[in-house]
């Protein structure tokens, strides 16, 4: 990285993006994140330029950067909305999250976000970062961890009744549990996420996953025409959205429609 810095203006965000390459494009957005100017404008500037060079490290593979990204931006943050900043974190973990084998490296990040945003009593952003760890360490097989991570993070978000987060949370639980072959605990926890979708608006690729598990819980339970039910809302609500997971949908639809044999 350059030491001079750039002025953060509309002109500066133009010229990286005429750049004649990612690494020049690069150079020139922590160029203008360098800027020391704290004016409001500025701080948009700045955001927009976080946005594209998050997007370009992903692009380029350069998962560890955009881990050093976010620590570098800590001070940033202490300038801006934490709504802005929750923002923020979640871009660039779903930037690293797009790059191929960096499972290890989510956990990581986002247990040094979480260390940070308690030391900040950041609450909200916390809260989500966890349900990100937990779900991340189901992926990877640590269930036991996981299991312990989600059961108090359960009982703040209750208290605090954030129901769209429960929802995410709940639904999470009802996975952890299907993977540990529970299935009553699948089920009560699936019960509570439809509970608290039922009482907000759901986005539909959040409803769609509610659908998803309902359909696996019922398939298991060799409910198959239910499950095929379940299986096809689901299926529309990710088509509708051009979900990847709407194609694997078929194949389920073959099964159950065999009493759960493979046809």
């Amino acid at each position: 990285m350059s030491t001079t810095y750039l002025p953060a203006t509309t002109d500066s965000i133009a010229q990286a993006l005429e750049a004649k390459n990612p690494s020049e494009a690069i150079s020139i957005f922590y160029r203008i994140l360098e800027n020391p100017s704290s004016s409001p404008e500025s701080l948009r500037i700045k955001e927009q330029a976080i946005t594209n060079l998050s997007d370009l490290l992903r692009q380029e593979n350069r998962a560890e950067e955009l881990r050093s990204l976010l620590t570098q931006l800590r001070p940033f943050f202490a300038l801006i909305p934490k709504a802005k900043t929750a923002k923020i974190v979640r871009v660039i973990i779903d930037a690293v999250a797009k790059i191929p084998g960096t499972s290890d490296l989510q956990i990581s990040l986002c247990k040094e976000m979480v260390q940070w945003t308690r030391a900040e009593k950041r609450t909200f952003l916390r809260q989500r970062v966890e349900a990100r760890l937990a779900a991340l360490l189901m992926e990877n097989k640590e269930y036991s961890e996981a299991l312990n991570l989600l059961s108090g993070l359960i009982k703040e978000v209750r208290r605090l009744d954030d129901k769209l987060l429960l929802v995410d949370i709940d639904l999470l639980e009802s996975k952890l549990h299907f993977s540990l072959r529970n299935l009553p605990k699948a089920k009560a926890a699936l019960t509570a996420a439809r509970t608290a979708a039922n009482a907000i608006y759901v986005p539909p690729a959040q409803q769609g996953t509610i659908d998803l598990q309902s359909g696996i819980l019922h398939a298991e339970e060799k409910d198959y025409k239910t499950a095929y039910s379940y299986f096809f809302e689901a299926f529309e609500a990710f088509n509708a959205l051009e979900d990847p997971r709407a194609v694997f949908q078929p194949q389920v639809y073959a099964v159950v429609q065999n009493n759960g044999e493979p046809s």
